[in-house]
């Protein structure tokens, strides 16, 4: 089996361009502030952007010898009338607010970064996928988080947006997805073969038909549990990279952690990764090359009991972030450090 090292050593020898964009001393992150939280019922998810940066992100990632360039938070139109289209709630706010994004991510990858989104609830992958398939071409998705995300509209029990971002997104499922306001812009632009989940372990029982109708790869907590983390990764990137291996987005749901770790968020599920799995992810997607944007979704420091709860989740945001840009917990050094001589 590939390891991500070895998969690098075949990205880096096969492209020249590739190595350039990737190679580890020049890593750019284009930062996008999201403040949105109409994909689902629950306000202050909006306050995650403006936090993850509080905490020090660009600072850091500056310091592990990333260039940073934040592009600051999108506006979103009050949308006045936004009465329910059948189950669908805010549909219109949501379908605008996407659109923003896909152009916002489209600019940030036509600048030359790896497009990070922070958000605000996971409606937002919507935009931000759209906006970097638009940019990039074919993608590979790995969508890390305890839900799959990828009820219809008309499969949705609970009418939320932020639980059905993926089926707008599926070539596959076009012919499932009714007509919405503000939605005919979205093309469906993500083929089911190259979407893999990570850390799945509340999913309603119409999204499993969808995932075994699709042949969806999934890697539910069970599996982490019989496989481990290590060997989840590494089955993850010999699936995607089978054939051409196309840049990787990761969709990261901060509740795809353990609510231990990470409780100030919306929908909390006991029995998640821990923080050292969590954080794997990120160094071993890094390590391919491939990663080409990033999602930070579903921080909501009102959902947070205490200071330290919201602190934890924040805290962690970061360093999965950090991660996605090449921090390795072994230590890492600037290619071309000399030691002081006497």
């Amino acid at each position: 089996m590939r390891s991500a090292r070895t998969l690098r050593q075949l990205v880096l020898t096969g492209s020249k361009r590739l190595h350039h964009h990737h190679h580890h001393h020049e890593r750019s992150a284009g930062i996008i502030g999201a403040p949105f939280s109409k994909g689902q019922p629950r306000g202050g998810v909006e306050k995650g952007p403006d936090l993850i940066r509080a905490a020090g992100l660009r600072d850091k990632l500056q310091a592990q010898g990333c260039a940073v360039k934040d592009y600051g938070n999108l506006t979103f139109e009050e949308v006045a009338f936004d009465e329910p289209v059948g189950q669908v709630k805010c549909v219109r706010a949501v379908g605008s607010a996407n659109q923003r994004l896909s152009e916002a991510v489209q600019a940030v990858k036509k600048d030359g970064h790896t497009s990070v989104m922070l958000g605000g609830d996971h409606s937002l992958a919507i935009g931000s996928i759209h906006g970097h398939s638009a940019a990039v071409g074919q993608l590979s998705v790995v969508w890390v988080d305890a839900h799959a995300d990828i009820n219809t509209p008309l499969t949705s029990p609970t009418g939320n947006i932020h639980g059905q971002p993926m089926s707008y997104l599926l070539q596959e499922l076009r012919s499932k997805i009714p007509v919405l306001p503000n939605f005919s812009w979205i093309k469906p632009c993500v083929s089911a073969r190259d979407l893999v989940y990570i850390g799945l372990r509340d999913v309603d029982p119409e999204e499993h038909y969808i995932l075994k109708l699709l042949g969806v790869k999934v890697f539910s907590m069970s599996e982490v549990d019989r496989l481990g983390v290590a060997r989840v990764m590494e089955e993850t990137c010999d699936y995607l990279s089978d054939k051409v291996k196309k840049p990787i987005h990761l969709s990261y749901d901060i509740d795809a952690i353990d609510p231990s770790v990470t409780p100030a968020t919306g929908t909390p599920v006991v029995g998640g990764l821990s923080y050292r799995e969590g954080v794997f992810i990120t160094e071993h997607l890094s390590q391919t090359g491939l990663l080409s944007a990033v999602d930070l979704v579903e921080v909501n420091p009102l959902r947070g009991r205490t200071e330290e709860d919201v602190q934890s989740t924040v805290r962690t945001a970061v360093d999965l972030l950090l991660g996605c840009f090449g921090r390795l917990r072994e230590g890492n050094h600037p290619a071309d450090y000399r030691m002081p001589e006497p």
